[in-house]
């Protein structure tokens, strides 16, 4: 398997365990994450955005999704980037989340 593919599935395993205080799903089955690009010198970068621009777990978000990412063998750095455009909304989340917070 392509080395890139496989640092890739490692980031998104670890970005499962990473869950938001208010809701019992993680960020990336709520479709938070919006781009993960990896460079050949190990460095990470992810675009993720927040249900809410005003959300008070915001900079905790950053700080779990840094700290496990960077716990990533081959993984020098992370660097975790929020936009706001496109906007969430929740048809960005996967059918799991959905079924998890009763949307389907």
């Amino acid at each position: 398997m392509n080395e890139f593919l496989e640092l890739e599935e490692k980031i998104v395993s670890v970005l499962k365990t990473v869950f938001d205080p208010e809701i019992p799903v993680n960020v990336y089955d709520l479709g938070l994450i919006y781009n993960i690009e990896t460079t050949e010198e190990g460095i990470v970068n992810i675009e993720m955005t927040l249900t809410a621009p005003s959300c008070p777990a915001g900079d905790f978000l950053v700080e779990d999704i840094q700290q496990k990412v960077e716990g990533i063998e081959g993984v020098k750095k992370a660097n975790v980037n929020i936009v706001f455009e496109p906007e969430w909304t929740k048809d960005r989340m996967s059918e799991e989340a959905m079924l998890e917070l009763g949307f389907l």
